[in-house]
This record gives C-alpha cells, sequence and structure tokens, in this order.
C-alpha cells in the first residue's frame, strides 16, 4: 500500500515563527526473504513532486518535459532492479530470517530571513539510526543496544565522499537553491532548469540506501 507523507514544516516551526519554504523527501525499504520492496514520495513546498512505488516513479508536478522525464524513470527503474539483485545475492550468501525496515527522511527548509537547515536520518526498523550532521559533514549514530552494528555502519559510510562531502553539498546547495528558485518565482524555464536537481536528490538518496542495506545485511545484525 502507497503510503504519501507530506512534511512540510514537519522539522517543527514554533508558535509564532515564520513559516519556511521546505523540501522533503522520503523512502522506504523492506527486506524479507531476499526480496526488496521500495515507497516513497518528495515534495516540494507543500505540493507532491514525486511518488515511488515498487520499481515505479511517478513525477506528480510537471517540472520535465516527458522525453526527459522517460529517460529520468529508466535511470531510477536500473538503480532500483541492481539494488534488488544485490540484496538477493547478500540473502544467499547470509540469509536472514526477519524483516529490516529502512527509511530515509531529508530534505531542507528556507526561512524569509534567508536562513536555511538540511536534515538527513536515517531509522532502521522504526528505531534511528543514523543520522547526517550537515555543518560538519560528519555522520552520528543513535542505535541502541546492538552498537556495534551501528557503529560499523557509522564507520564505512565516514569513507565515502558521496555520503560525507557530496551529500553535504547536496543538502546546502542543490536543496536549498531549489527552495531559492521556488521563493523568487521566476517562472516556468526556472522549474525546468532546477527539475535535474530534485531528481539527482532522490536518486543520491538512493545511493546511500544502498550502502545502507549492504551494511545491515552484510553484517546480520537483527533487531
Amino acid at each position: 500500500m502507497l503510503r504519501v507523507l507530506l512534511l512540510c514544516g514537519a522539522l517543527g516551526c514554533g508558535a509564532g515563527q515564520a513559516v519556511p519554504l521546505t523540501f522533503t523527501m522520503l523512502q522506504w525499504t523492506r527486506v524479507s526473504d531476499g526480496s526488496s520492496v521500495f515507497w516513497g514520495n518528495a515534495s516540494l513546498d507543500g505540493q507532491l513532486s514525486h511518488l515511488l512505488e515498487g520499481f515505479n516513479v511517478t513525477q506528480v508536478l510537471p517540472l520535465e518535459p516527458p522525453d526527459a522525464w522517460a529517460r529520468r524513470q529508466q535511470d531510477v527503474d536500473t538503480y532500483l532492479q541492481l539494488f534488488s539483485q544485490l540484496v538477493k545475492f547478500f540473502s544467499k550468501e547470509r540469509p536472514i530470517n526477519y524483516t529490516q525496515s529502512l527509511c530515509c527522511h531529508l530534505g531542507c527548509q528556507l526561512f524569509p530571513n534567508g536562513t536555511a537547515h538540511s536534515f538527513y536520518e536515517v531509522t532502521l526498523n522504526g528505531t534511528a539510526f543514523l543520522s547526517f550532521h550537515v555543518p560538519s559533514a560528519t555522520w552520528k549514530r543513535h542505535w541502541p543496544g546492538r552498537d556495534a552494528v551501528a557503529t560499523f555502519a557509522e564507520k564505512e559510510l565516514m569513507k565515502y565522499s558521496r555520503t560525507t562531502k557530496d551529500l553535504q553539498h547536496f543538502l546546502n546547495t542543490t536543496c536549498v537553491g531549489i527552495l531559492q528558485a521556488q521563493s523568487a518565482r521566476t517562472g516556468k524555464q526556472s522549474s525546468r532548469s532546477h527539475a535535474p536537481l530534485v531528481l539527482g536528490l532522490i536518486l543520491g538518496a538512493f545511493a546511500l540506501l544502498g550502502i545502507a542495506v549492504g551494511i545491515f545485511l552484510c553484517t546480520g545484525g537483527s533487531c
């Protein structure tokens, strides 16, 4: 069942504070018996922009022309197919008899005074697992109990620029730039030019997801 969760403003603007513009993405993966199930969504300034269900990603807002969007869809499908094959391989090498559910929640907020806030949080089976501290481009573990699994994941993620400096750039520059353009309301040409950035952010999240899932499958850490 597809879950559509729009979390604009969800990072807590207290009473009396100006409401920020927000870009958020939620992406879930459930792994069980060697199979992967995907679903998620992205929203831009309170409007649903993309949906993911299984291997299908849908552009809800007309941010890209049909030919360009068809290429983006193929990219997503290729990644998800490869991801599923990787999970099957891991499952054969080290079978697990329990379900793993991973959620990546990321995005940014732009406030009227020009300040911005970015975030990336990962939960495993509903429990806080890792978070990314954007200013320092470092990962922080939150996993209770089996801390060795989170420690290993944190160590591995810090090895790759895609999950540190590149992710920091995505959140501080790309994501905030999308909101600045949205705030400026510069017309259709601007909307089209920023669509690849939206898709790039989504694909960047998928890449991180693949590393994280590989980590907990390889370590065989049950929850």
